[in-house]
């Protein structure tokens, strides 16, 4: 067999299968007299799914969240939208991205209502782990979005092999975060809702992007004949390239924040064990924020002045800081 025919090969293992369309078309977009039972069936599950998230995140429980990133629905009208903006067809994209947007919307309003009857003081974005790791996206996520976003249209785009997407389901989050938004928004954490949102946009557009990408690669984009089609294609892809590329501008600039926090962190935790020699004290924690340097010792006996440790850290850093130093007392006892 020649190279050639191996690529031929090749290339119609990896083509969208035109027998595939109709059911493809069937399962992708609602349409049709089975719309209402449709309809009714994804905001029951979405509505479900948002119940299980919301209180999954307010128990730190990453199974029950899990669970719900399964049950949810919502990754449905925004491959459809992204499948028919590839086919050319923009009646059945912005009626997808309609209910994709009603979704959304449905989320965080549920959300809010179901973080009414949970104390405030019961929830914390810092201490909560579910809730923390939400609020901070960084590149990675991201990346892991457009992985994901390829992987599930390359799925749809298979009937033998549709059984997977509930790994894709798990791979990217979609529902957890718009329910942090509703949950930070019930509770005025502005900040937080805002990172929450962003994670999510996050997410959206790379589906839209990298999943329209790969119906185009495998072939979907030969049910555009029309140049109207062709047109509108194009036009949607640049939309999607535009908006990813607007995500990934503060995605990059946490990502760098978070690099050079853990950069200054591992130099103040040299300097801190470099001042402690000679002590009986040793260092238990240091974290680095931009300027605040907290750090917890533990030991017995005198220690040398704060203010040396800060001028010695502003020195190592470059910048001013402030130190907050917390030192633990050691009692130690023995027995005749």
């Amino acid at each position: 067999m020649t190279i050639q025919t191996e690529r031929q090969v090749l290339k119609r293992k990896m083509s969208f299968d035109p027998a595939y369309i109709q059911k493809f078309e069937e399962k992708m977009f609602i349409e049709g007299p089975t719309s209402a039972r449709r309809l009714t069936n994804f905001f029951t599950l979405l509505l479900l799914a948002t119940f299980i998230a919301t209180y999954g995140l307010l128990s730190s429980s990453t199974a029950t969240i899990i669970g719900a990133m399964i049950v949810a629905p919502l990754m449905g009208p925004i491959m459809a939208t992204t499948a028919a903006v590839v086919m050319g067809h923009s009646r059945r994209a912005l009626r997808s991205l309609g209910l994709a947007l009603v979704g959304i919307l449905a989320v965080i309003a549920c959300s809010y209502v179901l973080a009414l009857i949970v104390p405030n003081f019961a929830i914390s974005f810092t201490a909560n782990p579910e809730l923390a790791s939400r609020i901070n996206p960084g590149l990675y996520a991201l990346l892991t979005a457009l992985g994901s976003g390829a992987a599930g249209a390359f799925i749809t785009s298979r009937d033998e092999i549709a059984d997977s997407m509930g790994g894709v389901a798990i791979a990217i989050s979609l529902v957890p975060p718009l329910c942090v938004v509703g949950i930070a928004l019930q509770m005025s954490n502005w900040a937080a809702a805002a990172g929450a949102l962003l994670l999510f946009a996050t997410n959206f557009l790379a589906i839209l992007l990298a999943g329209g990408l790969t119906f185009l690669i495998v072939g979907l984009g030969r049910v555009a004949t029309t140049q109207a089609q062709i047109s509108l294609r194009r036009r949607g892809f640049v939309l999607f390239f535009i908006g990813t590329l607007l995500v990934a501008v503060p995605l990059t600039l946490t990502a760098s924040r978070a690099l050079r926090d853990v950069a200054d962190t591992n130099t103040a935790a040299a300097v801190i064990h470099q001042w402690l020699q000679g002590s009986a004290y040793q260092e238990l924690s240091v974290d680095v924020e931009n300027q605040l340097v907290i750090a917890s010792v533990e030991g017995s006996g005198d220690l040398k002045p704060a203010q040396t440790l800060a001028e010695r850290l502003a020195a190592a850093l470059g910048h001013p800081i402030i130190v907050h130093l917390r030192m633990v007392p050691t009692e130690s006892a023995s027995s005749p």
